[in-house]
């Protein structure tokens, strides 16, 4: 049987290599005017780690979890381990803590992404 860590690289390579084909197939057909590719499969991986939480639970296959929830669609998305994180806070009933999570994360970060770009780009200059 796999380790844990095992899956979770093997399923990373899968995913990570699945984002990377979906995201140039698209730029490939509709151009980079707006990052839809990207977009689309965020929204996918959302999508399918609703399924595959339950799925997994349900069929008590949750010891390949690390290989298809971390792994796979971790590496297909991290934001479909976020949205999972979200939507459990607000299935608990933790509305704040879940508003919170959701617009917190978003929001810092696109300011950890202007800060990392603000400052390579005087690291470099």
């Amino acid at each position: 049987m796999m380790t844990p860590l095992l899956q979770v690289a093997l399923g990373g390579a899968i995913g990570a290599s699945a984002r990377y084909l979906s995201v140039n197939a698209y730029i490939r057909a509709f151009g980079t005017g707006f990052p839809a590719g990207t977009m689309i499969v965020n929204v996918l991986g959302s999508f399918l780690i609703g399924i595959v939480v339950v799925f997994l639970a349900r069929k008590e296959l949750t010891h390949i979890s690390p290989l298809l929830m971390t792994g796979f669609l971790g590496g297909f998305t991290t934001f479909s381990a976020y949205s999972l994180e979200a939507y459990t806070l607000f299935e608990r009933g933790q509305m704040g803590s879940a508003a919170l999570y959701a617009v917190g994360t978003v929001v810092l970060s696109i300011l950890a992404l202007i800060a990392g770009v603000m400052l390579t780009r005087m690291v470099l200059a």
